[in-house]
């Protein structure tokens, strides 16, 4: 050894003792720092990882036909849940039967070693908070864990889904959630119409994730059907929102309230790059209107100022910009509609219709959107591409959103009290008729406008739609625009 310099120490290398030969501790001076360097990555390889815990909660309510296909997916994880508790709830179908043949234990060999997890299946009997209950008892039984992991019981991921939920949440303690890239399963379909309103879900739910993507990956729903929790940000929620559990039963999106709450708590909610997971569908007008009528509805209840007093920074939350945006966007295909379709046949009633050539452009614009929306699914297959090229299924699928989402707001302000949750379930039972009211209050109001539009003087008619075409115009051309803008944005790679 040297002193050299002001006060710096520096080591000779060549004094540096080195192992004596048998014994790997014992140094020699003849030998470097160097020859340990392989010694000392092994040392390090030889350290034990903690590997962080994940426990899965999957409430189940008459999943007897799809239960056992959930669980499987699950047992073929490249990285399975270190514990999965099924939450059977109000069923009246065989899902304990069929969920209880998987209890126990399950060992599987995978490249990377043993997968282990256990299996347990809960009968809650009657629970009056149905979905949300299930899901509070399950969070009851892993909160102790790292990680929450969330599946509906329709729901198949991917085998390295999961994997990729931890890595991605592992690696940034600022994440509160992440929500899987979600596709509707198009499987064992049976009929034209169920085949129609499937590959509708899969062109809505593609271009809702691939908005997300491409907006930070930040996502302001982290549904239920497959999403992981940092169960420290699920302990903040209840802390800072003053809750004794994370779900509460006095919203219709128990999900998108919960994903607010955690960005609320200074989490971030993300969306997933890597990690896809397939999802039940709804192959009926009855069941699909349940459906999107509690969303919407839902959404509308965050949103609306006041509306919920629990909900900080409303109406304008990172969270509900999105909404607010979406909501707007669908007023917007409304007023065009609509308003084409009322213009163009008043205007064929008095012989003032005059075609130019331009108005197919907006239609065309429309069947590039769609197409890329099908081109960036990430398991695309013919009758997407169907389903976007040939324009009238996706128009049509369309107006059925918009009565959707008219019937939403209609609820909203009459202060209807409904059940929207049992709503929906009786919807999918096959029963009622609700799902009819759109189409229904559609002819009645063109009945009524073509009635009062007959009793017009001619000059006043004239005058109409002299005025009004131009405005039409003038707000189609800005619509095809914004179509045209998202149809050409670059999707950087990912996949929906």
């Amino acid at each position: 050894m040297s002193n050299e310099g002001s006060g710096s120490l520096r080591v000779d290398p060549s004094t540096v003792p080195t192992p004596v030969a048998g014994n790997e501790y014992v140094l020699r001076r003849d030998q470097g720092l160097s020859d340990y360097e392989e010694t000392f990555l092994e040392e390090v390889a030889a350290i034990p990882e903690q590997r962080p815990t994940v426990g899965c909660i999957i409430p189940a309510y008459n999943e007897a036909e799809t239960i056992a296909g959930v669980l499987d997916s699950l047992l073929m994880q490249t990285r399975m849940p270190d514990v999965i508790h099924v939450i059977i709830n109000n069923t009246t179908d065989d899902s304990l039967e069929v969920a209880s043949h998987y209890a126990g234990p399950h060992t599987r060999k995978t490249p990377s070693g043993d997968q282990t997890t256990v299996i347990y299946i809960h009968d809650i009997g009657k629970n009056p908070d149905k979905k949300v209950g299930a899901l509070n008892y399950g969070y009851s039984l892993v909160e102790s864990m790292d990680f929450l992991l969330g599946v509906d019981g329709d729901t198949t991921p991917e085998p390295n889904a999961l994997e990729c939920l931890v890595d991605e949440i592992s690696s940034d303690d600022r994440i509160g959630g992440i929500s899987a890239i979600y596709s509707i399963d198009d499987s064992a379909l049976d009929g034209w119409m169920a085949k129609f309103l499937i590959a509708g879900q899969r062109a809505q739910f593609s271009a809702f994730n691939m908005q997300n993507l491409l907006k930070g990956r930040n996502m302001a729903v982290l549904g239920g059907q497959f999403s992981i929790f940092s169960t420290r940000a699920l302990k903040q929620v209840l802390k800072d929102s003053h809750q004794r559990t994370p779900w509460v039963n006095d919203s219709e999106v128990e999900d998108s309230l919960l994903s607010l709450q955690i960005k609320s708590a200074g989490f971030l909610t993300k969306i997933s790059a890597t990690a896809y997971a397939h999802v039940g569908g709804m192959t009926t007008l009855r069941s699909l209107d349940g459906q999107q009528v509690k969303w919407n509805y839902g959404a509308i209840d965050l949103m609306w100022p006041g509306q919920r007093g629990d909900t900080r920074g409303q109406p304008f939350h990172p969270n509900l910009r999105l909404r607010w945006f979406e909501h707007l966007s669908m007023v917007l295909n409304i007023f065009t509609r609509l308003g084409f379709l009322m213009l163009l046949t008043a205007s064929l009633s008095i012989s003032a219709f005059v075609f130019e050539w331009w108005w197919v452009l907006p239609p065309l614009a429309a069947e590039v959107l769609n197409f890329r929306v099908a081109r960036s699914m990430a398991f695309a297959n013919r009758r997407d591409y169907v389903f976007a090229l040939a324009f009238w299924p996706a128009e049509f699928y369309m107006w059925i959103r918009m009565g959707h989402f008219v019937r939403a707001w209609v609820k909203f302000f009459s202060r209807t009290q409904t059940d929207n949750w049992a709503a929906q379930a009786k919807a999918e039972r096959g029963k009622g008729s609700s799902y009819l009211y759109p189409f229904v209050s559609l002819v009645i109001f063109l009945l009524a406008a073509a009635a009062i539009w007959l009793q017009l003087p001619i000059s006043l008619q004239s005058d109409i739609l002299s005025v009004c075409w131009p405005i039409l115009g003038v707000i189609t051309v800005l619509q095809t625009a914004w179509m045209l803008m998202k149809a050409l944005r670059r999707y950087r790679g990912y996949k929906a």
